[in-house]
């Protein structure tokens, strides 16, 4: 099945910002963890991300994050807008597809005009409850079920912002 999606963010940090309590705050970011494409290497994540490569990690070095996931948010909570996608800290957020509906070792395939990468689901992204306090509160239980999959990179490639084509 292909389906048009669109990338609406790409994330890539190199540390934690969500470390200790909620209430102390995120870590800043040391360089901007926006990004327009991104570098995936099977098996290891994406390059520059503070997953790529790590042992504990290569089956789950990549999430994706449905955008409609904080639309449903700005809802529930009576927002005036969605959050800011790069709030959750997933690396790939995408508009158009359920990825929440994926299942363990499902593969798929995302191509956004520099041919396809294919990824195996590994496990759900829980979200947190430091999204009580980067997003709002009340935003953690409103993302329940609704955070994401953590994923294995099953090919080396080039993701970019914008539209693209997902095959599941």
């Amino acid at each position: 099945m292909s389906t048009t999606v669109e990338v609406v963010a790409l994330h890539v940090s190199p540390v934690h910002a969500y470390e200790g309590r909620p209430a102390d705050g995120p870590r800043p970011d040391p360089e901007p963890v926006s990004r327009d494409r991104v570098v995936v290497r099977a098996g290891l994540g994406l390059v520059g991300d503070r997953y790529f490569n790590r042992p504990a990690h290569r089956r789950a070095a990549v999430t994706f994050f449905a955008a409609e996931s904080l639309d449903h948010v700005a809802e529930a909570l009576g927002l005036a807008a969605a959050p800011d996608p790069l709030l959750v800290r997933r690396n790939v957020v995408l508009r158009g597809f359920d990825v929440d509906a994926l299942a363990r070792h499902d593969v798929f395939a995302l191509d956004s005009g520099d041919g396809p990468v294919r990824f195996e689901v590994g496990r759900p992204a829980n979200p947190c409850a430091w999204m009580d306090a980067v997003i709002a509160p009340g935003a953690f239980a409103a993302l329940r079920r609704r955070g994401g999959v953590r994923c294995v990179p099953l090919d080396d490639g080039v993701l970019g912002r914008g539209p693209a084509v997902l095959l599941a």
